[in-house]
């Protein structure tokens, strides 16, 4: 990866799905600190690798290390003695035997995938794990809003069915003051079992209160005495179960798409408003947080260790029962950031302990089980509290105005996307796996400081665990809960070596990223991916290290890092926090002489990275003002579980620039930019806006597009919307699409973005419009970082 034209980062992802902040390390601790970005790596696990790299799904179990602390899966990076059929881990050095289907063929020229030098990625179909069947997707629906909302939700929900393979399984749950189960295997008549709204419901409850019992088909096999006749085939293993054969769960609230599609769709046409009365000084009872405990202890009882979905759909607050987040009284404000900070959030603190043990419980069952929340309201509807539901499951988080928008009604069919048809072996099926866990393995140089995505710690101790802690640490593994080819995981690294003993010429660090996770056709895979890293020891020499920089990688795992200790201490704190270790960057890294501030100069690999921590500082993600709780918590948990690109994309949008004077083109972030004969397009991730100048918007109202000889007008109008839509095509959630004017009221998505270089305050400035902030410009915050990084 790496040539005389320098480190290929493009391609050491395309290779593995890593990207790494150094791709060389410092080899002593203190050297390590005073690098002063956080040493990590940002792994995609389930992200589609070339076949140049990564071989087909090998069905067998891998070779592993004999260690008991270790366990490495066999890799390209192995010895190998080919005469006594040996290979030594290079994590632990533990000699191994190769088994005996291994030892019979081995040699120079017969290489298994796993030995093939471009093959550091191999997936494993688990042999020895039976096929779980197909997942299993539990709709709660929150009944309490507008008709014509019910009916936009309905609609997405039939459509949704067409969209699952016949042979997953789909329920129903709604509830408003109460919570009502519906029994989609019970025929003549819609049948559904209403329980209160106002308790919490463990598994043991629900399976009374529902008359059945924790019997399903694997179990059933498991209880069939030696000689009985076997139990039928789960279907997705070459078999069929009839719905009279199966007890408890399945069958009844619980059945394949192929089976009560019709049911279920004549179930969301006749639903209606919860009925119960509202007093004029009230809120509606909604009781979110006992319908969750419903669906969650359902699935328990009926897919144990099985991949299924919890998808809560709802369009307000949680006011009724446990992990209700505001009364119902309207006197009472919905809580803020100002209610939050100064501790006058009643209900705030009982929410989160209350979300935070059904997550618990959620993880009891091997976190096959995931969370997903559809939040679609003008108020705050709980997002904050039930984050840590969402994320210690792996779920996802989609937040808009209405059920009708597009935000939703596109992010919601995306999320049953499935592969390609033409890939081998997974051609045509769902791209979510469930029950992931990942686990990384270090040479004993280095060790794993913690992670930060959505994960929850296993607690596993062993020789890779840092006693430094970020994220999520104290552990070198995780479970993931639901995954797709964009979930990242952030994982951060503690060099232990000191630097009284200085590492051999020539040594090479080794990090193993082990992905164990259930895939969409009931197989369980394992994902082993090696990487080999270069050491640098010369501390009179920082050249090496230097140049391996990877600016985009760093200011990820760097905006990581702020929006997890965001949640812990003061914003003012953290901004305080990015600026000192960009000065301590810049002072380490860039070229100058002491003392003279115009003499600074950044290499290219660290050029762009001021102004990333410059745009990090202004954004959502660390900027409270003109967001509600619920909002921050949203965008949060969104960044720190998307790919790299796209978190450069919300940490510093993208601008592309359309003129009749020339062709498309990427325009600067600033004020500048905007001009009256010009059309900006403008990607935030969350919206996509298409920006039309003043002179550009008086022709269009002129409506000069609509005459022949304006038609090259006409394709300027045309360029910036077609380009808008290729971004959303792909993107999820689906951002809000905005189309706006100069001076109107919704070119505050595009001015609120830009650099401030022409403010109310500028005296004979550039041209360009103006942005009322009282926030430094670019210009002003490098000056001010080149005076401080020069300093003696």
């Amino acid at each position: 990866m790496y040539d005389e034209g320098g480190w290929d980062l493009g391609l050491l992802e395309e290779s593995s799905g890593v990207r790494q902040s150094f791709q060389c390390w410092p080899s002593s601790r203190l050297e390590a600190t005073r690098s002063v970005v956080p040493i990590g790596a940002l792994y995609t696990p389930l992200k589609k690798l070339s076949p140049n790299f990564c071989p087909p799904t090998l069905r067998y179990d891998p070779v592993r290390c004999a260690s008991s602390n270790c366990h490495s899966v066999l890799n390209p990076y192995c010895q190998v003695d080919y005469r006594s059929k040996l290979w030594v881990c290079p994590f632990c050095l533990t000699r191994n035997h190769f088994p005996p289907h291994y030892a019979d063929n081995i040699s120079e020229v017969n290489l298994p995938a796993e030995l093939i030098p471009n093959y550091a990625t191999c997936e494993y179909e688990l042999q020895t794990i039976p096929n779980m069947g197909p997942p299993a997707f539990l709709f709660l629906v929150d009944i309490c809003g507008h008709s014509e909302e019910l009916t936009d939700l309905a609609d997405s929900l039939q459509q949704a069915l067409n969209l699952l393979p016949e042979e997953s399984y789909v329920g129903l749950v709604t509830f408003g003051t109460n919570v009502q189960v519906h029994e989609l295997g019970f025929e003549g008549c819609p049948k559904n079992y209403v329980l209160r709204g106002n308790r919490e419901y463990v598994p043991q409850k629900v399976a009374q209160l529902l008359q059945v019992h924790n019997i399903n088909p694997h179990q059933q096999q498991q209880q069939q005495q030696p000689g009985a006749p076997s139990a039928p085939k789960h279907p997705g293993q070459n078999g069929h179960i009839h719905q009279q054969t199966i007890n408890g769960m399945i069958g009844r609230f619980l059945l394949p798409v192929s089976e009560c599609s019709l049911v279920l769709e004549g179930i969301l046409d006749d639903m209606r408003k919860d009925p119960w009365p509202i007093p004029s000084d009230k809120r509606v009872a909604r009781c979110t947080g006992a319908a969750l405990s419903v669906a969650i202890s359902m699935l328990d009882l009926a897919m144990p260790r099985r991949g299924a979905r919890v998808m809560l759909f709802t369009g307000g607050p949680c006011t009724s029962g446990p992990g209700a987040i505001v009364s119902r009284a309207k006197a009472e404000d919905m809580r803020s950031h100002q209610d939050l900070a100064k501790r006058n959030a009643p209900l705030h603190k009982d929410a989160c302990a209350y979300y935070s043990k059904l997550a618990a419980a959620v993880g009891s069952s091997n976190c096959c089980h995931v969370v997903d929340i559809f939040a679609c309201s003008l108020d705050q509807v709980g997002m904050l509290e039930m984050r840590e539901l969402v994320e210690a499951t792996g779920g996802l988080m989609v937040m808009g105005d209405s059920f009708g928008q597009s935000v939703f009604k596109e992010s919601f069919r995306r999320v049953f996307r499935r592969f390609p048809d033409d890939i081998p072996g997974d051609g045509g099926l769902m791209t979510m796996a469930f029950g992931a866990s990942l686990e990384v393995l270090t040479s004993k140089e280095f060790k794993v400081s913690g992670a930060i995505g959505p994960v929850a710690s296993l607690k596993k101790k062993g020789p890779s665990v840092s006693e430094v802690e970020v994220g999520k640490g104290g552990t070198n593994a995780w479970t993931i809960g639901g995954i797709d080819p964009d979930t990242t995981i952030a994982i951060y690294f503690d060099v232990s070596n000191p630097g009284t003993s200085p590492l051999p010429p020539g040594k090479r660090r080794f990090i193993q990223f082990l992905t164990r996770y259930q895939h969409a056709n009931g197989t369980t895979r394992l994902r082993a991916t090696t990487l080999c890293g270069l050491w640098h020891s010369d501390p009179n020499d920082h050249n090496p290290v230097k140049y391996s920089f990877d600016q985009e990688a760093a200011a990820v795992l760097t905006a990581r890092l702020a929006v997890h200790r965001s949640e812990s201490e003061d914003v003012a704190d953290v901004l305080r926090w990015v600026d000192r270790s960009l000065i301590r960057l810049c002072a380490k890294f860039a070229d100058y002489q002491p003392d003279d501030p115009t003499s600074f100069r950044l290499i290219p690999e660290f050029s762009l990275y001021p102004q990333f921590m410059f745009h990090l500082r202004r954004s959502q993600f660390l900027q409270l003002f003109n967001s509600s709780p619920d909002e921050a918590a949203y965008y949060r948990y969104i960044l720190i579980r998307e790919n790299t690109v796209n978190s450069l994309v919300m940490i510093q949008p993208s601008l592309l620039s359309y003129s009749l004077h020339h062709p498309p083109q990427p325009a600067m972030l600033d004020a500048q930019s905007v001009q009256a004969d010009v059309i900006l397009l403008l990607d935030t991730f969350f919206h996509v806006v298409v920006f039309h100048g003043e002179t550009v918007a008086a022709w269009r109202e002129a409506k000069y597009h609509e005459q022949e000889e304006h038609i090259q007008f006409r394709q300027l109008l045309e360029a910036p919307q077609e380009d808008a839509q290729v971004i959303m095509d792909h993107r999820f959630p689906v951002p809000r699409f905005i189309v706006c004017d100069q001076h109107k009221s919704e070119a505050r998505f595009l001015m609120a973005k830009l650099n401030p270089s022409v403010t109310h305050n500028t005296v004979d400035g550039p041209g360009g419009a103006q942005v009322f902030t009282d926030d430094v410009s670019l210009r002003v915050f490098m000056e001010h970082l080149m005076k401080l990084s020069v300093q003696s």
